[in-house]
């Protein structure tokens, strides 16, 4: 196992990009959410032209550094260009057996999955973790369907080993649920990139996720 996955088994608070979000910019959330202890990182980008994404991911890859893990959503020739840590890709991308092959084997692949039989075949497939989605309602992503709660995450824990990131319509208000419900880790884009303070929303939900967990194992 790699180093870059070998902590995927300790991720808390992830990170996704949304330039068209971001009040203070996509360099300026990633750094102050790097300093804040976030540990995975995911570029996503949808506005720009490849060129653009290549010369701002090569950025993010240093601001990252070996503090946090740096993926690239879908776009699997911006990751290599870059060095990245891995890809995050969706059902309707790439197939993740294709993409491992490109990849190689230390490369992470984050699969997005909708219910627990997408999950199995995620696992199965080859994803060193799945982000479940949508949790809850969301606006972040138009396509995303209707949130199918926090109690869902349970069926999928107990049906695969790889780490679970709960995504969509995640925040403050909401987010204890879906650790208590099994996720391993939880994405919370317009409750962070939307804020006057990255660093401190995100201090917020690391340091909730971790009493939560904290909270958990001790009832285990």
């Amino acid at each position: 196992m790699s180093l870059c996955k070998s902590l995927l088994k300790n991720i808390d608070f992830y990170l996704v990009t949304d330039s068209g979000l971001s009040r203070k910019g996509t360099l300026s959330d990633v750094k102050s959410a790097v300093e804040a202890g976030c540990k995975i990182v995911q570029y996503r980008e949808k506005a720009k032209s490849t060129k653009e994404m290549i010369e701002e991911a090569i950025l993010i890859r240093k601001i990252c550094g070996d503090n946090a893990i740096f993926l690239v959503n879908d776009r699997i020739d911006v990751a290599l260009a870059v060095g990245a840590d891995g890809v995050h890709i969706g059902q309707e991308d790439m197939p993740i057996d294709l993409a491992r092959n490109i990849l190689g084997e230390n490369k992470i692949i984050g699969l997005t999955v909708h219910n627990t039989d997408e999950a199995i075949e995620a696992e199965r497939k080859g994803a060193d973790y799945v982000g479940f989605s949508p949790i809850f309602d969301t606006t972040t992503k138009k396509d995303a369907g209707m949130g199918v709660g926090p109690e869902r995450i349970q069926a999928v824990k107990t049906a695969i080993d790889i780490p679970i990131v709960a995504i969509g319509g995640i925040n403050k208000d909401n987010c204890i649920s879906v650790i208590e419900n099994g996720a391993d880790s939880l994405v919370a884009i317009s409750a962070v990139v939307c804020s006057d303070d990255v660093r401190k929303e995100t201090e917020y939900f690391i340091e909730t996720i971790c009493k939560i967990k904290q909270k958990l194992s001790t009832q285990n």
